[in-house]
């Protein structure tokens, strides 16, 4: 279905969302920081990339600035453990702001409005589905 960049830096997390992702029938490509989601990004050309705020040593609200002005123009969804970052005004330029939750109806919910909606605005040859990568791992 999409070829989907998940970028967090705590591998039980990339676990757990790459297998719920991957039973939707999408590609999943992992990131444990943000300069490997910014290689990705150039390499990989994702449908959506799914972000933590909190990587690290890396401030996921740069990372985000950054994606925004990426030339592949790709929709982020913030996925985060931190409801405080929602008054954050650079949080903004993503598409959605989810809780990360063991319950991830809210989340698949966002991932599927934000890709049906990008969907109609401009039709793409469907990646092949279910596969996880992570060349991180």
């Amino acid at each position: 279905m999409a070829r989907i960049l998940l970028v967090d830096d705590e591998p039980s997390i990339r676990l757990f969302y790459s297998a719920v992702l991957a039973d939707e029938g999408h590609e999943v490509v992992e990131a444990p920081s943000g300069p490997d989601a910014l290689r990705l990004l150039d390499v990989e050309t994702p449908d959506l990339v799914i972000l933590d705020i909190r990587l690290g040593t890396c401030n996921g609200l740069e990372l985000l600035q950054q994606i925004a002005s990426h030339p592949a123009h790709v929709p982020v969804i913030i996925l985060t453990a931190y409801a405080s970052f929602q008054d954050d005004y650079t949080t903004w330029l993503a598409e959605s702001y989810v809780l990360k939750s063991s319950d991830p109806t809210e989340f698949l919910a966002e991932v599927h409005r934000i890709l049906d909606r990008r969907q109609r605005r401009s039709p793409d040859v469907p990646s092949q589905p279910g596969r996880t990568l992570s060349p991180f791992a």
